[in-house]
């Protein structure tokens, strides 16, 4: 875009650096952000990039991209001015990524031969269970390992059943009670079941096996739902 050449995309984040060097410095608002202070904001740009994803408005998606951008280059600049040793840059932020992507795709950057996209995927997951034994140093290594148990508890869900499935857990776990495993489980039903969030648990495994993401299948009956609020609410208006 902007009439530039494939070889030449990346120019302008070096220029994205450089405008983050500078609000960092010379805004008094910026200048005081913290990591704490701006991961409200990374979530909520997240979602609303989410929300334009879902639109299909490529203008708002692009948009909301940069937006997302813009908060993993605000944690750089905050990063880049530790002094305790802990400290990281964009670059060293890059370079991580780069790093893991080409470790993790050998038959890209290696002499790996694949059939196809089920095995770039088992690799993958091989490549990922290795690192993470190594980062573990000899001590007890779970598939759960680096699940964010902070993210909503219907992605959770489903995210901690495709590790899982991966490791290759057995299937019969998902559907045992909650106490079953030690856990506390919610106030006993009517129908003597353990509560509503094993039944809850049990509509995402059983979307899991449909091949649905049942975030986003909730998503869209709330938003139906919305839709219907909506709707009744302008019919109240209406004159008789």
């Amino acid at each position: 875009m902007g009439g530039q050449g494939e070889s030449e995309q990346g120019y302008r984040l070096l220029e994205l650096v450089q405008v983050m060097d500078t609000l960092r410095r010379k805004c008094p608002w910026d200048a005081r952000q913290t990591h704490d202070s701006l991961t409200p904001y990374l979530l909520e740009e997240t979602y609303e990039a989410v929300d334009a994803l879902t639109t299909g408005d490529q203008a708002a998606v692009r948009e909301e991209l940069g937006d997302v951008l813009l908060q993993v280059m605000f944690h750089a600049r905050v990063a880049a001015e530790r002094t305790d040793g802990s400290g990281y840059t964009i670059d060293d932020v890059a370079d991580g990524i780069i790093d893991k992507l080409t470790r993790r795709h050998p038959h890209v950057f290696g002499d790996v031969t694949v059939s196809g996209s089920d095995e770039v995927k088992r690799n993958w997951d091989q490549i990922k269970a290795a690192e993470r034994a190594a980062a573990n140093a000899g001590g007890p290594v779970s598939a759960l390992d680096g699940v964010p148990l902070h993210q909503p508890a219907l992605s959770l869900a489903a995210q901690l059943i495709r590790r899982a499935e991966r490791a290759g857990v057995p299937a019969g776990l998902a559907d045992e009670p909650a106490e079953s495993v030690g856990a506390p489980a919610g106030p006993a039903t009517e129908s003597g079941g353990t509560g509503l969030g094993d039944e809850l648990f049990d509509l995402v495994r059983r979307a899991r096996e449909l091949g649905l993401d049942p975030e986003l299948e909730l998503r869209s009956a709330a938003l139906a739902y919305a839709d219907r609020v909506r709707a009744w609410e302008a019919s109240q208006h209406r004159p008789g």
